[in-house]
C-alpha cells in the first residue's frame, strides 16, 4: 500500500466535520478506529504486531528480542481539532519507509521496530506522552491513575473501557533495552525549512518546556447590580496576566501561551468565582525559561492583590532541555548526505515529542518534514505531498544505513 493510499485512509478517521480538525483523544472510539489501522497495516505486512503494557502499540520485522533494534514510528492522538499531520506522518512515513527498504531489495540484519505511542498530545487527561512517559519510567503508576479528565474519568478507568488492562500499567525496562536507536519523523513545527528552502532537517535540541495551572479565585456576584468598585473579579487578573505573559516573552526571546481556561460559574450575567488558566511556556535555555516563568508569576501575584483575589499556581509538567543522541543526529546528517542530493540542516525545536522524553533511556533523533506555514496544532497544519514523499525516502535512507548494513 503507498504513503498515499494509507493517507487518505486514515484522514477521516477522527475528524470533525464542523471544525475540519480531528479529535482523536486518547481511549476514544477516534483513538480505538487509529489503533485499528495501525494494526491491519502491521498485519498486511506480515508483521509482528503487539500492543505493550502501557496501550503502545508496535510492529515489528524480526525479533525485537535480538536486541539493538532500530525502531521508527510517533502517534496518532491529536490535540483539539488538531492537524493531520502532527504525528499521523511519522506513523505513516514508517510503514512507507518499510515498504521501500523491500522495494529496495534491502536485507535489514537488525530488528526493525514501527511504533504508535499511545497519548502523546495529553488533549484528554491534560498531561503528554503518557505512553511514553510511562514505559520510560518518567510517569510513576500512582501518578498515571490519579490522571482524570473533564468528565471525571480517570486514566485506568478509560483504558478499561477501552478493553485494555490498566493493571499492567508500569514502567517497561525490558522492551526499552531491546532497542539501539529510535528515529522519529515529524512535521516540522515552525517554519525554519520553508526559511531555509529545504525539505527535511534533522533535530538538534528540544527547547525545556513545561505547563503551568493558575488558580484565580475571586467572589461570584450579579453582573448588573455590582458595583465596580465592590467587586473581586478574578477574569480581569486572569486577563492580565495573559498580556503579562506575552511581554515577558517577548523580551527572553521565548514563547508563553494561555491556551485553555475554566470559568466557574460561567454564566454570561454572573462575576466570577473561580477563572483557572493553563500557561504553557518554551525557551532555548533553562535560564530564559526561568526568567518568563518568574516573571509572569510576580505579574499574576500583583494582578490578583490588586482585584482582591487569591491565587494558586502549580507546576503540572516540565519538561528539561532534550539534547539528542550527538552520535545519531551525526550518524543521520552522514547517511543523508550520502544518499542523497537533499540537504538536512540541524535545527532546534520548541515543540515536545515522545523521542524526547526516550531520549534518557535510548539513543534518539528526530527528522523533520517542512512546514511551508509553520503552522500547527490547527486545521490549516499542512506539508506538500511531495515533501512527505522526500521525507519517506529519508526515512528509508536512514532505516537502511542504520540498519541494513
Amino acid at each position: 500500500m503507498s504513503f498515499h493510499s494509507m493517507w487518505a485512509e486514515l484522514l477521516p478517521v477522527g475528524r470533525s466535520s464542523a471544525s475540519g480538525g480531528y479529535r482523536r483523544y486518547a481511549w476514544t472510539d477516534a483513538d480505538t478506529d487509529c489503533r485499528a489501522w495501525f494494526r491491519e497495516q502491521a498485519e498486511a505486512r506480515g508483521l509482528v504486531h503487539e500492543t505493550d503494557r502501557n496501550g503502545n502499540q508496535w510492529a515489528w520485522l524480526g525479533d525485537p528480542a535480538a536486541g539493538n533494534a532500530v525502531v521508527t514510528g510517533s502517534h496518532l492522538d491529536s490535540v483539539p481539532d488538531g492537524g493531520a499531520f502532527d504525528g499521523p506522518l511519522g506513523v505513516v512515513s514508517a510503514f512507507a519507509a518499510l515498504d521501500e527498504l523491500r522495494g529496495r531489495g534491502a536485507r535489514p540484519t537488525r530488528p526493525l521496530g514501527i511504533v504508535n505511542f499511545g497519548d502523546e498530545e495529553g488533549a484528554r487527561f491534560g498531561l503528554a506522552c503518557v505512553g511514553s512517559r510511562l514505559t520510560a519510567g518518567a510517569l510513576t503508576v500512582e501518578q498515571a491513575h490519579r490522571l482524570t479528565d473533564g468528565d471525571g474519568v480517570t486514566l485506568p478507568r478509560a483504558m478499561e473501557l477501552a478493553g485494555h488492562d490498566p493493571d499492567t500499567l508500569g514502567p517497561d525496562p525490558e522492551r526499552l533495552a531491546r532497542i539501539g536507536a529510535f528515529v522519529e519523523l515529524h512535521v516540522e513545527q515552525g517554519r525554519a525549512l520553508d526559511l531555509s528552502g529545504d525539505r527535511i532537517g534533522i533535530a538538534s535540541a528540544i527547547w525545556p518546556h513545561g505547563r503551568w495551572r493558575f488558580d484565580f479565585r475571586g467572589e461570584a456576584n450579579h453582573a448588573g447590580t455590582t458595583r465596580l468598585a465592590d467587586r473581586h473579579d478574578p477574569m480581569l487578573s486572569y486577563a492580565e496576566t495573559v498580556l503579562a505573559a506575552r511581554r515577558e516573552a517577548e523580551l527572553a526571546g521565548a514563547v508563553a501561551t494561555f491556551g485553555k481556561i475554566g470559568v466557574e460559574p460561567n454564566g454570561v450575567n454572573a462575576i466570577p468565582s473561580l477563572v483557572r488558566g493553563w500557561l504553557d511556556s518554551r525557551a532555548a535555555d533553562q535560564e530564559s525559561l526561568d526568567t518568563v516563568v518568574t516573571g509572569i508569576e510576580k505579574a499574576a501575584r500583583e494582578y490578583a492583590a490588586a482585584h482582591g483575589v487569591d491565587l494558586d499556581i502549580v507546576r503540572e509538567s516540565f519538561t528539561p532541555v532534550v539534547e539528542f543522541d550527538h552520535a545519531l543526529r551525526d550518524e543521520l546528517a552522514r547517511i543523508l548526505g550520502t544518499r542523497t542530493e537533499l540537504k538536512a540542516p540541524v535545527l532546534g525545536t520548541g515543540a515536545g515529542h515522545d523521542a524526547g522524553i526516550l531520549s534518557d533511556r535510548i539513543p534518539t533523533a528526530m527528522l523533520f518534514v517542512r512546514n511551508p506555514t509553520g503552522v500547527s496544532h490547527s486545521p490549516a497544519e499542512y506539508a506538500a505531498e511531495d515533501d512527505c514523499v522526500a521525507g519517506v525516502t529519508a526515512l528509508a535512507d536512514v532505516l537502511e544505513g542504520l540498519a541494513c548494513t
